[in-house]
């Protein structure tokens, strides 16, 4: 996050600056606007601040590491900066185009920019020396296996220069009498069943496995619980003998590891994904109120008790969460667990209950749970806690159920309009489902969002899985 919004602010300075020595200059200068074109000098502009976001990319100005040091910064921006403005002077003569350019407008662009990418540069030093004496720039990390190896590991990130990773402590399944009760300094907190509920009450971003990779059964037992969290999860290279070439692996300092997974959605994803269901589900508000306000008063006349009903779900990293609709049920029959599913002509539903479920109007209150947070508009459902599937609670059912939770549960998703809406009263078919639901979160993009959205209302009718 903070890299990516160097380069976009470095992007939009430079081209600011540009234009405006432009304007000021070259535009209140009769003489020479009558020959100077004004796309050329959007081109020249525009091309120099992409090519100088390409360049400080080159000199790694944008690693995390690099940002904390002025005056390694400093060096290498200077350099940069130097060195586009040389290629873009140079492409200039070469395509005979030199006349077309001021001179003062280069020199004063040159000059000013330089100094305004120092001075950037240090405010954002000091800045990232702030946030990282806060922890915040950190990523809360364990050790996955103890012994000799997890030791080696640990010695070599805290002697390796540039790391960025905060070491809570080591998780195990052996005993004391095998696996020490500190290791390097650090305390063995549990066992890997225990390590499962620590990563989600501690909000863990890096799961750093230390076993060789010779153990595959292990490792694919241990990968078979861990792959639930959402997290990154990294496999040490750091003591191994079998050696692949240096773009295989990535780099904690100058550690090695290999990588078994990353987070569903992280970085400028998860900010795109936030705006975009803030966006839409506002929007979405404002259209569909009437519709709601209609339903609401239909819901209130049909029966007594209140309009809305409120359900616990799990949401995102399995957290506890209020999920609103209208209610569909007659108050005295209403299931919060879902301990029962609904079924076709159950006497619980109420008449508008039956309609507002079929069409799924039922699920629009879930807009303000995405303007909460707590939801997305495209997601995995959220079940209820007790929802089974043939008499068996869904996580004893579907292989990787708690997997869903990796990312924010949502209004519709993949599964829903691939026709697995609805009740889920055999095995089969809430395996279908769960697995409609991992596609969709190693699959995801905002254009997979998009469709999704687009192609729910043709899903809505097909309702006959919907009582």
């Amino acid at each position: 996050m903070v890299t990516g919004s160097a380069r976009l602010i470095e992007f939009l300075l430079i081209s600011a600056l540009g234009y405006g020595i432009f304007y000021s200059y070259i535009d209140q200068t009769p003489d020479l606007q009558a020959h100077i074109g004004h796309a050329l000098y959007m081109v020249a502009i525009l091309g120099t601040a992409a090519g100088s976001v390409l360049s400080f990319q080159a000199f790694q100005l944008y690693d995390i590491t690099i940002l904390t040091s002025s005056s390694r910064q400093i060096a290498r921006i200077c350099m940069a900066w130097t060195l586009i403005f040389s290629i873009m002077m140079a492409l200039a003569f070469f395509t005979k185009l030199g006349q077309e350019f001021s001179r003062v407008w280069a020199a004063t662009w040159y000059l000013s920019g330089l100094g305004m990418l120092v001075a950037f540069r240090v405010l954002l030093c000091i800045a990232v020396r702030n946030w990282g004496k806060l922890g915040r720039l950190n990523r809360r990390a364990v050790i996955v296996g103890g012994g000799s190896p997890a030791h080696k590991l640990i010695n070599a990130l805290e002697a390796s220069r540039d790391t960025d990773i905060q070491i809570y402590g080591v998780f195990d399944d052996r005993d004391k009498d095998r696996v020490s009760k500190r290791i390097a300094g650090y305390p063995k907190l549990g066992n890997i069943d225990q390590l499962i509920e620590f990563g989600r009450e501690k909000r863990l971003d890096l799961l750093i496995v230390t076993l060789p990779m010779a153990a595959e059964s292990r490792l694919l037992e241990l990968y078979q619980k861990l792959w639930v969290l959402p997290v990154d999860i990294r496999l040490s290279a750091h003591t191994n003998e079998l050696r692949f070439r240096p773009r295989a692996y990535s780099y904690i300092g100058n550690v090695p590891f290999l990588d078994l997974q990353d987070k569903p959605i992280a970085d400028w994803d998860y900010v795109l994904k936030w705006a975009f269901d803030k966006t839409v589900a506002s929007l979405a508000l404002l259209a569909l109120t009437p519709i709601m306000a209609l339903v609401a008063l239909a819901v209130k006349l049909d029966s007594k008790g209140p309009v809305f009903f409120k359900q616990k779900r799990h949401g995102f990293n399995n957290e506890l969460i209020n999920v609103y609709k209208f209610r569909s049920m007659y108050t005295d029959k209403s299931d919060s667990n879902a301990a029962k599913l609904v079924t076709k002509d159950d006497d619980r539903v109420t008449k508008v209950g039956r309609f507002i479920r079929k069409t799924s109007l039922d699920e629009l209150p879930q807009l303000f749970n995405v303007l909460k947070g707590e939801l997305s508009l495209v997601g995995p459902r959220p079940h209820a806690l007790q929802a089974k599937a043939a008499n068996s609670l869904y996580a004893d059912v579907a292989d990787g159920y708690f997997a869903r939770h990796r990312v924010k549960p949502g209004i519709t998703g993949w599964a829903q309009i691939n026709g697995w809406r609805g009740e889920t009263d055999t095995h089969e078919k809430l395996q279908h489902r769960v697995e409609h639901d991992l596609y969709y979160i190693e699959n995801w993009s905002v254009l997979f969002d998009i469709y999704i959205l687009a192609m729910t209302p043709i899903a809505l009718l097909k309702s006959e899985n919907a009582y």
